[in-house]
């Protein structure tokens, strides 16, 4: 499979097609029939070029994931569903959250089910004792629609609860230092669950060659690159003459 760059995924279900669109860093939105669910909207972002949605996750404390001003430009009315861990839910002002979801609880949202699972590290922090994404405090988000499943994997390391998961479809997974994984680490824990399409995200300032080179050997895993970064001059892309067969 060769590498190339796309603006959006798509995913086949028995529900219809389901859109991934990439806007910057760890935020996108999935279009599912005629909702739009945003995650992570950020002000950073050209959040307010993309559609309004009634459905917003949140997956961390940090300002680039929890961000209520991001949060109120791409809502869609005072009706919409906002899905937060308590971390996040305790440090909102503004807005209040309709669901609050720890690892392992799902919610069901009609047109799709999801379920919070663990984000966090294992051994990196700002300093001696002290990671930056604790355990339990943030969510990565198992999407289910149309028999597919959408594993967004959040700001987390390669977790033992990563590495156990099955029957992925797409998995969206972080890698960036000193927060995340390295890309090697990340296509290394990718490999240990096999996902049917494998999509970097969260990857600012890395060169992702070395996450594109787990899958050199396997057939079972496509890997598949999508900007998160437009019109950044730092920007990794693929190279069409190291493209995956």
């Amino acid at each position: 499979m060769a590498s190339d760059e796309v603006e959006a995924i798509k995913v086949e279900t028995a529900s219809g097609t389901v859109q991934i669109v990439p806007v910057y860093h760890g935020t996108m939105y999935l279009v599912v029939g005629e909702e739009v669910v945003w995650i992570d909207p950020w002000s950073k972002a050209q959040i307010a070029e993309g559609p309004k949605g009634k459905t917003i996750f949140i997956t961390d404390i940090h300002f680039d994931h929890l961000d209520e001003a991001a949060m109120k430009t791409v809502l869609d009315g005072e009706e919409g569903q906002i899905i937060v861990p308590a971390a996040a839910a305790e440090q909102m002002r503004d807005l209040k959250p309709t669901k609050i979801l720890a690892n392992g609880e799902s919610f069901d949202l009609g047109f799709m089910q999801v379920i919070a699972t663990p984000m966090y590290n294992n051994h990196r922090g700002p300093e001696p004792g002290k990671l930056f994404h604790d355990k339990g405090r943030g969510n990565g988000y198992l999407f289910s629609v149309g028999g597919k499943q959408i594993y967004l994997a959040g700001d987390t390391a390669c977790t033992d609860e990563m590495r156990g998961l099955k029957d992925i479809d797409v998995a969206l997974v972080p890698m960036n230092l000193p927060y995340t994984m390295t890309p090697e680490e990340a296509g290394a824990c990718v490999m240990a669950f096999q996902p049917k399409m494998a999509v970097p995200y969260h990857y600012k300032d890395s060169d992702l060659s070395g996450f594109f080179g787990a899958f050199e050997e396997s057939s079972k895993v496509q890997p598949q690159f999508i900007d998160f970064y437009p019109g950044e001059s730092w920007q990794w892309r693929p190279k069409v003459e190291s493209a995956l067969d």
